[in-house]
């Protein structure tokens, strides 16, 4: 079955380009042209990627973001047509998955389409599988089979990206990777932004996993070279 994506853009010869590219691609597009009929549409269509515009009447992408996150994981790739890194870090800690700048190619927002959706699929991949595949360190178990975190038998909820970057340091326990490696290795295709993009998304799963006393137990900082998952 071809991907669904939505588009959510108040330009609407932008959304018409978009679709038109990625139809092109093979991809199911639906459009839709302010934040309130964005967050409407997620729920109508169930998309397995969402492209999300920051300006926009109604709701912004912000507003509209924080309303998604509180009940769709989906991919969501922001838009903005300001280089402030502002409205990129705060897209990040609301739960984006990436970003890209207008004006931008569509040659990198295929690319960054196809690179989020490649891990939607890699999730559905391992869910099909049989083998039990636990990464476990005190109360904290990463279930590769049902792409899944529990802490205290408690699911956590992890965007795809918070997940897929817990994963590639767990799976690495005690293995200091760089900001550097980690865009390459996680976010698995030639990055444009910027390296907090790793700071803001581990500060988002640290607020997730750990117990909020201060002290850091699964993923800790290596000063002046990276982060590494301690397992215990």
């Amino acid at each position: 079955m071809d991907s669904k994506i939505l588009v959510v853009d108040d330009e609407k010869a932008i959304a018409d380009i978009i679709k038109f590219n990625l139809e092109k691609e093979g991809y199911s597009v639906s459009t839709a042209f302010d934040g309130e009929e964005g967050v409407q549409a997620v729920d109508n269509i169930m998309p397995d990627l969402i492209i999300l515009d920051i300006m926009m009447p109604k709701k912004d992408g912000f507003q509209a973001l924080k309303e998604i996150r509180m009940k769709h994981n989906t991919p969501v790739i922001m838009l903005t047509a300001k280089e402030e890194e502002v409205d990129k870090v705060l897209g990040l800690e609301l739960g984006a998955d990436d970003y890209i700048t207008k004006p931008f190619s569509m040659r990198e927002l295929v690319a960054r389409v196809k690179a989020n959706l490649r891990r939607v699929n890699f999730s559905n991949l391992d869910n099909d599988t049989n083998s039990a595949k636990l990464i476990t360190s005190k109360d904290l178990i990463i279930d590769l089979n049902k792409y899944e975190v529990r802490k205290a038998g408690i699911i956590v909820e992890l965007t795809l990206r918070e997940y897929e970057l817990l994963k590639f340091l767990a799976a690495s326990a005690n293995q200091v990777f760089s900001r550097e490696q980690l865009l390459e290795e996680v976010w698995g295709y030639e990055y444009y932004g910027d390296i907090r993009t790793v700071d803001v998304t581990i500060r988002r799963l640290r607020e997730k996993i750990e117990d909020g006393d201060g002290e850091f137990r699964y993923i800790l900082t290596k000063r002046g070279v990276g982060y590494y998952f301690r397992r215990g």
